[in-house]
């Protein structure tokens, strides 16, 4: 293996020794530990928030026919739904919820072992919802709310009237965004009796909770390296949608023979 640096890679980065570079990395895992515990507390203060009883009956399309959102939740007690931008006549879902939907599948399973169901909802009718995650190849249970007012209540849909005034609600503020479509999660609980309650919904960059490529992105060299996109997701794509990956170019100094 080489042992040459590449200077124009290291220009802002020091060379230092390893007893140098365990010093800084503790005094980073300091702050890191600082900000695991935040983490925690903020986490205890989202679970301590009160719930709003869900008095409308949202009914959904579903391969297995209309079901209610009680019917959702399969059994268990918790709900956990992904907010996915696709409007009817869409040809393809948006290429940053499909980054998010890429994550759940491997999910699935160890959230269900922890008393929780998780989907996707979209506005889209049914068929061309079952379309998209056909190519996608994704397994997950997708629901479609299409005909309800389901979207526009949890303020990830927003009707032409809205948008005409320039400005919508979405993420507790009014604001102007640029499309009829957000991306958002929300969380939802039903009680023995069959109650249903809202608990939780986050949205603009609170949905990159779901993007744990993000958090592995964030702790390699370049990070997310989006600085100098026009917006910061710009690089995504339908994970079948990438041109081949980039592959390591040889040094302009060496692979001479």
């Amino acid at each position: 293996m080489s042992t040459a640096v590449d200077h124009a890679d290291t220009a802002n980065h020091p060379v230092v020794s390893m007893e140098r570079w365990i010093t800084e990395r503790k005094a980073l895992l300091a702050r890191e530990k600082e900000l695991t515990h935040l983490r925690d507390r903020i986490a205890r203060e989202r679970r301590a928030l009160p719930w709003v009883r869900i008095e409308k009956n949202y009914v959904f399309d579903t391969l297995e026919g209309r079901r209610s959102l009680a019917d959702l939740f399969e059994g268990r007690r918790q709900l956990v739904v992904q907010h996915f931008m696709f409007a009817p006549g869409w040809e393809q879902g948006c290429p940053s919820c499909s980054f998010m939907a890429d994550h759940i599948d491997g999910a699935r399973s160890h959230l269900e072992q922890r008393d929780v169901t998780m989907l996707v909802v979209s506005r889209a009718p049914l068929a061309e919802i079952e379309r998209f995650r056909n190519r996608m190849g994704w397994a997950f249970r997708w629901v479609s709310s299409h005909g309800t007012d389901f979207n526009y209540d949890f303020g990830v849909s927003f009707g032409m009237e809205e948008r005409s005034s320039g400005k919508v609600r979405y993420n507790y503020a009014l604001q102007p965004f640029p499309h009829e479509e957000a991306p958002g999660i929300s969380a939802f609980y039903k009680d023995g009796a069959g109650t249903l309650f809202h608990t939780y919904s986050t949205y603009g960059r609170g949905v990159e909770l779901m993007m744990g490529a993000y958090d592995l992105l964030d702790i390699s060299p370049k990070g997310r390296d989006e600085d100098d996109l026009t917006y910061p997701m710009a690089w995504v794509r339908h994970h079948d949608r990438y041109e081949q990956a980039p592959t390591a170019q040889s040094s302009c100094c060496g692979g001479h023979d």
